[in-house]
């Protein structure tokens, strides 16, 4: 695969799955165990069609939908605002799923409050939020140096989270999704090189510095050979990077990755997503059934807004 379908199959993966997850978000494991996703369903916990998708996706079609008309964090945060309170890029033509520190930061900005103020900047307001709507904004920043690169993740993060741990998180994942542009196959080595290249920068800054323990089941190379007991799939922003870092190191196909990812239960839609980035982008969608694609919600558009977006990513050297 050359960078463009990489960039493009990593949007496609995460959407699907965030579709694949919304019918069972908040299931637990032990009833995925009786009743596992093994296709995509419909009308279960927000009583949506098969191929409906959530917040998670809708965040990442505002954030490539602002990136195209090129980078300003006024505009994401005037994008972000036309999806919750307009319902713009929605499935179904409203935000039926939102998290608190998104919907209240967003209140913040429709306040006139700036996007470099605007997001919760609490221990409490680290959840997940920021992750899962963090792929475009690491394809469209890939080709720039690290300073820079981070620079712009940790930017897009606050937006709605600017606690560091959020922003370390998002700069985590987004350290692994360049590397994998980069990569062919060899994903361990890749994952090795991430670690080494998080420690080094993040350790220089002192709000930084003091969150590494946060991920040090991350940062440690312990996580991929935990047992799945170990892992933790809620809607916390170190655990859901846990979840779909360890679904993505364990699985070698997009498909059983995201199978994975939704059946480890709890925040199911947002593993997917974040999950899905990882596996796209190395793993393509050649096992993924053609049907899961093609029953996405507004296929179309996202067509159309994929390939716009994909067309003014700068490849990597």
């Amino acid at each position: 695969m050359d960078f463009f379908e990489k960039c493009t199959n990593a949007l496609y993966a995460s959407i699907i799955g965030d579709a694949l997850g919304v019918p069972v978000e908040s299931s637990t494991r032990q009833e995925l165990a009786l009743c596992s996703v093994k296709n995509m369903l419909g009308y279960g916990r927000y009583d949506q069609p098969e191929g409906t998708w959530s917040d998670d996706t809708s965040m990442i079609l505002c954030t490539m939908d602002s990136l195209t008309r090129g980078y300003s964090l006024e505009d994401l945060g005037r994008e972000f605002c036309s999806w919750l309170f307009e319902g713009k890029w929605t499935s179904s033509g409203y935000a039926f799923d939102a998290g608190i520190t998104t919907v209240t930061s967003l209140e913040n900005l429709r306040s006139m409050i700036s996007p470099h103020e605007s997001g919760g900047a609490s221990e409490d307001d680290n959840g997940n939020g920021s992750l899962m709507r963090i792929l475009p904004a690491a394809l469209y920043f890939a080709k720039e140096k690290t300073d820079v690169f981070l620079e712009r993740i940790h930017e897009i993060s606050a937006i709605t989270h600017a606690h560091p741990r959020s922003k370390m998180g998002c700069g985590i994942y987004s350290l692994l999704i360049r590397n994998l542009l980069r990569a062919e196959k060899d994903k361990k080595l890749t994952y090795n090189y991430t670690l080494e290249e998080v420690s080094a920068f993040y350790s220089k800054y002192d709000d930084f510095s003091d969150e590494l323990t946060t991920y040090e089941r991350i940062l440690n190379n312990d996580l991929p050979s935990l047992e799945k007991d170990k892992i933790y799939s809620s809607g916390y922003i170190v655990h859901t990077l846990e979840a779909a870092i360890w679904c993505f190191m364990n699985r070698n196909t997009t498909k059983d990755i995201l199978l994975e990812a939704v059946n480890l239960g709890l925040d199911t839609d947002t593993t997917g997503t974040v999950a899905g980035g990882l596996a796209g982008v190395l793993y393509g969608l050649s096992e993924v059934p053609e049907e899961w694609l093609n029953t996405l919600s507004q296929k179309e558009s996202i067509d159309e807004l994929v390939r716009k977006f994909v067309n003014i990513l700068s490849p990597l050297n």
